[in-house]
């Protein structure tokens, strides 16, 4: 297993190098959702390039924000979304629960700093990924540090470690330990916490994959550079694909600490999904590529 060499100055994440390859990108085994655009499995080419062996963590966004002053769109907004048995806020702080997915609160107050509230805060969890950033405020982060956020393809490949068509970054079967975090128990009301984790855990938690690359599924969903299409993968380039020319969404990848079968398994190597590039919730984080 490679060891993650240090970035920049700026950017304190730890890299990896992924190899120039052809691989199975997409689902070939059948789990994925109606609607998420895994289908149909084809073969991409990627070039080498350099990736965040983990998120970014609370640690380094913090770096990033004391060096600009930067205020992320959920700051702005003045709220952001947060899971129901992680809210530490008052009340009058809850401004709205969607109907379809009421375990998600508007709360007043949550921000980077604050993932669960204005009675949250950030004490002992530098090495956790920093949640509650959008699409635009990692773009932020990227141009600041000489980053860049990954395309799907480069995540995809960078998540299978080289295993062609299995369905996680570490094979086919979750075997007899904990490999990632996500919910255990009854969704979304109990969480058992066998995995020791009731939302994020630290970026360097379980195993990392074969090239080294830690948390790829499980803990945060991760930003990824393209606008989202449901049925790109149709008609996508077979070397290097950058995603549709526009669109109203971006994608992300990865699953995160909430997704369990009852609901969302998209804690898989080709799960796909999608969220405005304004949007942020406190399961959602990125990892960056170096820019050359």
């Amino acid at each position: 297993m490679p060891s993650a060499a240090p970035a920049n100055g700026r950017h304190p994440v730890g890299q990896v190098s992924i190899p120039g390859q052809t691989f199975l990108m997409g689902d070939s085994t059948g789990p994925g959702n109606r609607g998420d655009g895994e289908t149909p499995a084809h073969p991409v080419w990627v070039d080498a390039f350099r990736l965040d062996a983990t998120s970014v963590t609370n640690a380094a966004f913090a770096r990033f924000v004391a060096a600009t002053g930067y205020r992320t769109e959920s700051e702005t907004f003045g709220y952001s979304a947060v899971f129901h048995l992680a809210l530490e806020a008052d009340l009058e702080d809850v401004l709205g629960q969607p109907p379809r997915i009421p375990w998600w609160l508007g709360v007043r107050g949550a921000d980077w700093a604050h993932p669960g509230g204005p009675r949250s805060s950030l004490v002992g969890l530098d090495d956790h990924p920093v949640v509650q950033v959008s699409w635009n405020d990692a773009q932020a982060y990227c141009a600041w540090a000489g980053r860049r956020l990954p395309t799907e393809a480069e995540w995809e490949c960078a998540a299978r470690g080289g295993l062609t068509g299995r369905v996680y970054p570490w094979g086919d079967e979750w075997g007899d330990r904990h490999r990632c975090n996500i919910w255990q128990g009854v969704f979304p009301t109990v969480n058992t916490r066998e995995d020791g984790w009731l939302t994020t855990s630290p970026v360097e938690t379980f195993e990392p994959n074969a090239y080294g690359v830690w948390q790829s599924v499980g803990n945060v969903w991760e930003w990824c550079s393209d606008w989202w299409s449901e049925g790109y993968y149709t008609h996508s380039p077979g070397r290097n694909p950058p995603g549709p020319a526009a669109g109203d969404q971006k994608s992300m990848r990865g699953g995160s600490y909430l997704c369990h079968d009852s609901y969302c398994n998209r804690y898989r190597n080709s799960a796909r999904a999608s969220n405005t590039p304004d949007s942020s919730a406190a399961n959602i984080g990125f990892r960056t590529v170096a820019l050359t």
